[in-house]
């Protein structure tokens, strides 16, 4: 830790050096670096603070054995306990890319209204989940159903550590549950496929050549209002090369739709540069199976009885509910040390 204070201070003294903001653009990296920075000391103090918090707590409820001390010693030690967790799972996080924004995207199997609705339960999932740590959810792109859900839907997840704590998400989602659509009553199964790229951002180079994209505009489908499938706005942009596509119609700006299919263009290039760079892990990134039985890396059950089971760690629980509604910690956490200790 006094390393990193001591680079603090002496990125403090870079920042405040005459003519250092004349360039804006190349101090990315510096801020950045100031911001992890920052953000390593402050968990340290943070922790180091609730440790001796819950000393001094044990210190007093040997002398004194109330209800209202042990009640704050309790509290006291869970506080301790979640900064620890905090703190390991920051240590889990060491993948270069782990501390990027992500781009995550939603597709439904096959079986048509079931799965779209299905997907779109994930979707609330990963809203919710954002919302309890704080990261910021931009839609960047949304086809809805026919009937319900969603056919598709693309989103920038923004905050630090973000393409970290869900690129375990990646894989096949399968649900288990008597349909709400069908009138006997039957169980279903239903899948949709979640994609997790790290957002490549602004100081990766990756370039992409006019000649080498195909950019196609068509009028947005789904709900209108403010002129958003009143006018030719959505855009395509597909990667020759590659064969890769990104599109946006989410805004009425056919600027800004092309400006996030291009970040997610961008993304996926960024997820095969890392592909070569990692060979190592290359079958997890392009070895992509059908969304269907058997590639399933989580399923969640409703009926005839109720549990989330992950298949890769073996992580499990009762609190369907709760998952749904965005607490799919215990699995995010389970998943990094399951990774390191593959590694």
């Amino acid at each position: 830790m006094r390393r990193s204070k001591e680079r603090l201070n002496e990125i403090e003294k870079q920042l405040s050096s005459p003519g250092a903001w004349d360039k804006p653009e190349l101090l990315t990296p510096v801020l950045q670096e100031k911001t992890q920075l920052e953000s390593r000391v402050d968990e340290w103090e943070a922790l180091l603070q609730a440790r001796d918090n819950a000393l001094e707590w044990v210190e007093m409820a040997a002398s004194e054995q109330t209800d209202e001390m042990l009640h704050a010693l309790n509290e006291a030690l869970e506080d301790l306990s979640a900064k620890l967790e905090a703190a390991q799972m920051r240590t889990l996080l060491s993948d270069p890319e782990d501390i990027s924004e992500a781009i995550l995207e939603i597709h439904p199997g096959a079986g048509g209204t079931e799965s779209q609705d299905w997907a779109e339960m994930l979707l609330r999932m990963y809203r919710r989940f954002a919302e309890r740590t704080g990261f910021k959810v931009e839609l960047l792109d949304l086809l809805p159903g026919d009937e319900a859900g969603i056919k598709s839907v693309t989103l920038h997840i923004h905050g630090p550590y973000a393409y970290g704590q869900l690129k375990g998400e990646k894989g096949t989602h399968r649900l288990i549950r008597i349909s709400p659509f069908d009138s006997s009553g039957r169980r279903h199964t239903s899948f949709a496929s979640v994609d997790v790229y790290p957002d490549a951002g602004q100081d990766i180079e990756i370039e992409i050549r006019d000649e080498d994209i195909r950019v196609d505009i068509f009028r947005s489908s789904g709900p209108g209002g403010q002129s958003v499938n009143t006018t030719d706005s959505a855009v395509r942009v597909t990667h020759i090369p590659t064969g890769l596509v990104a599109q946006c119609q989410n805004e009425k700006s056919q600027h800004k739709n092309k400006e996030a299919a291009m970040k997610v263009l961008k993304a996926r290039l960024y997820e095969l540069e890392l592909q070569k760079i990692a060979s190592e892990r290359q079958a997890e990134y392009i070895a992509k199976g059908a969304i269907a039985f058997g590639s399933q890396i989580r399923t969640y059950t409703l009926q005839p009885y109720r549990l989330v089971k992950d298949h890769r760690t073996g992580t499990d629980t009762s609190n369907v509910d709760a998952v749904l509604d965005g607490n799919i910690d215990a699995f995010i956490h389970n998943y990094l040390l399951y990774l390191h200790g593959k590694s």
